[in-house]
């Protein structure tokens, strides 16, 4: 056996453990959510699981929902990875322009929602993701190089 084989089967074999760990943490996020769970932005071509939680475990894999806000009416608060991980749900989210278009899904409530702002925000700042009486979605990723700060995409029930 030469080493390129040996290279190529470790390759496949990476490629089967990834293949059989994203099978079992989707069906872990089934679980952990008892449904359908998902975000659509067709602005940006992303599709992915939402997951409880916002911790670094989560975030690995999923968007994670920040548990102290809604997960149907009012503010829906999702944070995810932009870089540097094996998932990066929100690398493009700094690209989204106002009034393009949201989908979130849990279980059987379906919404979609319209971009109002995607503004840099401190770290500290947490007036985005507090309740709110009109449906709103909002999305907190990191800001490449600058630790103390947070893009916040902020969205709208569309009428």
């Amino acid at each position: 056996m030469n080493s390129g084989s040996i290279k190529r089967e470790t390759e496949e074999e990476n490629k089967s453990t990834k293949e059989s760990l994203y099978q079992n943490n989707t069906n872990n996020a089934k679980e952990k959510t008892g449904s359908e769970w998902k975000l659509s932005i067709p602005a940006i071509s992303l599709e992915a699981t939402i997951a409880e939680g916002t911790e670094k475990e989560t975030m690995d894999l999923y968007i994670g929902h920040f548990s102290e806000t809604s997960k149907t009416n009012g503010n829906i608060g999702l944070a995810g990875h932009n870089r540097g991980y094996n998932v990066n749900y929100f690398s493009n989210l700094k690209k989204l322009k106002k009034d393009d278009e949201i989908v979130y899904q849990y279980k059987d409530f379906i919404e979609t929602y319209v971009v109002q702002t995607n503004v840099i925000i401190k770290d500290t700042d947490w007036t985005y993701l507090e309740p709110t009486e009109n449906n709103t979605i909002t999305l907190i990723t990191c800001v490449e190089n600058e630790p103390e700060y947070r893009r916040c995409v902020y969205g709208i029930k569309k009428e």
